[in-house]
C-alpha cells in the first residue's frame, strides 16, 4: 500500500471527528439527505448510469467473475487484466453532450465496483487506474466535463470490495454468513473511509452518491465521511428505493431512483447482448415518472471507451423523442393516478398543466387522425389541448389535411382528436410515444386505494390454486367499483422490463372492501406475478406487484 501524502494525512483528521458521532444502534440506516436536495433531485428526473472498468476488456460481467474463481483466475485478473486496460478513446465531454441531448439532467459514474479497482488515481491501493498504459485520473475527466456539460455530478461507489477480502485471505463472495474478524474489518472500514474521503475533497462539490452493496458498517462509515464533507449530496441507494431492473407497480411518494440495462448486462457484452428496444425504453421511461421515481439508464463503454453502436443509437433515439416532448418529463409529479390504459400521465400542480403520453399506438400514419378519451381530468373555460412539439397548422405535403387538435369536455370524460402531423424521420413513420399537453385542467374523481395481499397456495381435493386476495383501503362508493387480479409468468430479473403483458381474471365479489380469487395452478414450480384490479367507472386502480412460485 503506498504512503499518504501530507495533504491526504490532513484530510483523515476529519476522520477522528466522525467517529465522535457513531449511529445510535448497529442496524440503523443513516439518512441525512436534506429535504430541498432530495426534491431537487427528483425534479432531474432523467439520468445516465456509466458501468466501466478494467474487466471490460473481456466483455464480463463487471466484478462478479471473481466469486468462485479460482486461485489462478484471481492472480490473473488482479496482477495482469490492469496491464492492457487503455480507455484512450473514453471521451467523457462527447458521453456528457449525448446524456444532455437525450435529456438527462445527471451522469452516475462508476469510480469503483465490487472488483476494488479504482478509476481514479488513489493513494489507498495500488489496484487503480494509474497503474495502466492509461495512466489518467478518469474520474477526473468525467467529473469536469460533466459539470462543463451543466449536468449533474454523480458517483457510484462500492463499499464492498473484492480485492481486499482476496488480499485478507477472505473468500470472494457478496455476502458472509459469519461476520468478518474484527482486525479485518477495522482494515476494510479504513479503506472505504479513506477512498470516500479522497473522492469527496479531489473533486468539488458532489452532487449525487449511489452505494452498491457492503450493507451495514461499511456503508453507513461511508455515508458518514460523504455527509461531513458534503452535506448537500444526495445519497440514492443507501438512502431511499432503488429498484434494480424493474419499477414499482404503483406510484410511491416517497422518494425512489429506478436503475435498469439497455440490455442484460451493466458492463459491456460484446457478444448475444438482447437490447430493449428505443420504444420500450421510452415506455420505462415514461411509467417511471408517472410513478413518481426517477430513473437512471445505463451503459457500458467498451474496453477503448467507445460507447457500444447499438447503445449510442439507443441515446439518440431518446435524444430525438426528449427533443420533442422532454417539457412531460422534466420537474414533473404524478397525477392522481399514473395512467389509463395505454396513456400515462405527468402533471405541474403549480401550472395545472396535465401531459398524457399516448403509448402503444403503433404504425400511427402521419396525417392520419385519431380519438382518446381520458376520464380522470376535467377542463375548465380557459383550458387548452395541444401535441407537443406540433403547431397544428399544417402537415407537410398534405395541403387537405386538417392539423387542429380538437377537445370536448362531455360527460363520461374529456375527448380529444389529434392528428400526428410532424415528420421526425424520412420515411414518416415514428411510432415513439405522442405527447398532449392539457393546461388549466382538474381531477374528475378520487380514485381508491389499493392493496394487494400475499396470495398463497390452496390444496382442496388434489387439485392447487392460487388464491389472490386484494383490499380497497380508501373509496368513495364501493357499489361503483369491481375488482378481479392480474398476473403473469416472472420473465425474471433482468428480463422483467422487456414485456408489461398481463392475464386477468374474472372479476371477485367485493365484500367489506376485500376481494378474493382462486386461480387454478396449471404449471407446478413456476413463479408468478400478480397485482389487484380495482375498476372505478373512470380509472382502473393497481396495486402494488407481488410474487408468488406455485409448488
Amino acid at each position: 500500500m503506498k504512503k499518504f501524502s501530507l495533504a491526504f494525512a490532513l484530510c483523515t483528521f476529519s476522520l477522528l471527528l466522525l467517529a465522535q458521532t457513531p449511529l445510535k444502534h448497529e442496524n440503523e440506516v443513516l439518512n441525512l439527505n436534506k429535504p430541498d436536495r432530495v426534491e431537487w433531485f427528483r425534479n432531474l428526473g432523467f439520468g445516465l448510469f456509466i458501468h466501466f472498468s478494467f474487466d471490460s476488456q473481456l466483455g464480463v460481467v463487471i466484478s462478479h467473475s471473481m466469486a468462485g474463481a479460482s486461485d489462478d483466475y484471481l492472480n490473473r485478473y488482479i496482477n495482469e487484466l490492469p496491464k492492457t486496460f487503455n480507455p484512450k478513446d473514453f471521451d467523457a465531454h462527447e458521453i456528457a453532450t449525448l446524456a444532455k441531448l437525450a435529456g438527462m439532467k445527471y451522469i452516475v459514474f462508476t469510480t469503483k465496483h465490487h472488483s476494488g479497482f479504482c478509476m481514479w488515481d488513489t493513494e489507498t491501493t495500488d489496484f487503480n487506474i494509474s497503474n495502466t498504459p492509461y495512466g489518467n485520473d478518469l474520474v477526473a475527466e468525467y467529473v469536469e466535463a460533466t459539470r462543463n456539460a451543466g449536468l449533474a455530478v454523480g458517483f457510484y461507489f462500492s463499499p464492498e470490495d473484492f480485492n481486499f477480502l482476496h488480499e485478507n485471505g477472505l473468500q470472494v463472495r457478496r455476502r458472509f454468513t459469519a461476520p468478518i474478524p474484527k482486525q479485518i474489518m477495522d482494515k476494510y472500514l479504513e479503506l472505504n473511509e479513506l477512498q470516500m474521503l479522497e473522492l469527496m475533497a479531489k473533486y468539488g462539490d458532489i452532487d449525487i452518491l449511489f452505494y452498491d452493496g457492503g450493507e451495514g458498517p461499511l456503508v453507513e462509515k461511508c455515508k458518514q465521511v460523504a455527509w461531513e464533507l458534503q452535506p448537500d449530496v444526495v445519497v440514492t441507494r443507501g438512502a431511499m428505493q432503488t429498484p434494480e431492473q424493474t419499477l414499482p407497480g404503483v406510484t410511491i411518494s416517497d422518494p425512489w431512483e429506478a436503475n435498469l440495462t439497455m440490455g442484460t448486462q451493466w458492463a459491456y457484452k460484446p457478444a448475444d447482448e438482447d437490447y430493449k428496444s428505443g420504444l420500450r425504453l421510452l415506455e420505462i421511461l415514461i411509467e417511471t415518472r408517472a410513478k413518481g421515481g426517477n430513473q437512471l439508464l445505463n451503459i457500458g463503454p467498451k474496453p477503448n471507451g467507445e460507447i457500444p453502436e447499438t447503445q449510442e443509437d439507443r441515446l439518440r433515439e431518446i435524444a430525438a423523442w426528449n427533443f420533442i416532448n422532454g417539457e412531460a418529463i422534466d420537474a414533473t409529479e404524478p397525477w392522481i393516478i399514473p395512467n389509463e390504459e395505454n396513456i400515462w400521465f405527468t402533471w405541474k400542480p403549480k401550472e395545472k398543466c396535465l401531459y398524457a403520453f399516448l403509448t402503444k399506438q403503433p404504425q400511427w400514419p402521419r396525417g392520419e387522425r385519431r380519438e382518446f378519451v381520458i376520464r380522470s381530468a376535467e377542463l375548465s373555460e380557459n383550458s387548452k389541448v395541444e401535441v407537443l412539439g406540433q403547431s397544428s397548422e399544417l402537415v407537410e405535403y398534405m395541403p387537405d389535411i386538417d392539423a387542429t387538435t380538437y377537445f370536448q369536455q362531455k360527460e363520461d370524460g374529456l375527448h380529444i382528436s389529434c392528428v400526428r402531423a410532424q415528420r421526425i424521420y424520412n420515411n414518416h413513420k415514428w411510432n415513439n410515444p405522442i405527447v398532449l399537453k392539457i393546461t388549466n385542467c382538474k381531477p374528475a374523481l378520487i380514485p381508491p386505494v389499493v392493496k394487494t395481499e400475499d396470495a398463497e397456495i390452496i390444496y382442496s381435493k388434489g387439485s392447487s390454486f392460487i388464491q389472490f386476495k386484494g383490499t380497497i383501503i380508501k373509496h368513495d362508493d364501493e357499489e361503483k367499483l369491481t375488482a378481479c387480479f392480474q398476473y403473469r409468468p416472472y420473465a425474471g430479473f433482468v428480463e422483467e422490463l422487456y414485456s408489461d403483458e398481463w392475464m386477468e381474471t374474472t372479476n371477485a365479489a367485493i365484500n367489506d372492501s376485500s376481494f378474493v380469487f382462486k386461480l387454478p395452478v396449471q404449471i407446478k414450480n413456476v413463479t408468478y406475478q400478480y397485482r389487484a384490479l380495482v375498476k372505478h367507472p373512470k380509472a382502473s386502480i393497481f396495486g402494488e406487484i407481488k410474487r408468488i412460485e406455485t409448488k
